[in-house]
């Protein structure tokens, strides 16, 4: 329920934001489809997560934060993109505890440990990492250092405390950045 009333409400902030003009594919976008809904390149990070049937909760956690104007701005950011599923596998009563206003600046923490400032697509993250003999730390916006990594072509992210997120969906480009689509939540050690 929660979910559904911030992304609704965020994406009521947003469409303001939004232009017309819907693609129905990756051919008319150049990029992946993401949550069932087209990623246009010329849109910013938020613009394009509002969309995404996967990323409700991110939504309401950017918009709770007080991060969608940051997150609208000029970049360049990489964002790594847990899924709903992604929250859904934190302990119980953590989304809605650090959703809360008086958790704010953990919940800002949490969320800019999943953004760099750059604009890393997944060919130069995995460059890195051979150049670092199979890890390569990524310093993010929120004080954390994760440690990429990849195996068999599948890039990977290990954050402060051990625990391990895999990118599925690469190099969804943004007019401010990229977004990689991950399947764990990245936490800043305790």
């Amino acid at each position: 329920m929660f979910r559904k009333t911030f992304a609704t409400t965020a994406t009521a902030i947003v469409l303001g934001l939004a232009g017309p003009g819907i693609a129905t594919s990756q051919t008319d976008t150049g990029n992946p489809m993401v949550g069932g809904a087209a990623m246009f390149p010329d849109k910013t990070i938020v613009e394009n997560a509002v969309n995404s049937a996967d990323h409700e909760t991110l939504v309401a956690a950017v918009t709770a934060a007080g991060l969608v104007e940051t997150l609208s701005g000029e970049g360049p950011f990489t964002v790594f993109a847990p899924t709903d599923a992604a929250f859904d596998m934190l302990q119980g009563g953590t989304v809605e505890s650090l959703l809360m206003p008086e958790n704010k600046d953990q919940l800002v923490e949490v969320l800019t440990c999943h953004v760099v400032a750059a604009n890393a697509m997944s060919d130069a993250i995995m460059s890195m990492v051979e150049d670092d003999g199979g890890v390569h730390d990524v310093a993010t916006l929120g004080g954390c250092t994760l440690q990429a990594s990849y195996d068999m072509g599948k890039l990977m992210l290990t954050d402060e405390r051990g625990r391990t997120a895999s990118v599925t969906i690469a190099d969804v480009r943004q007019s401010n950045g990229v977004i990689h689509v991950i399947d764990k939540v990245l936490l800043p050690a305790m």
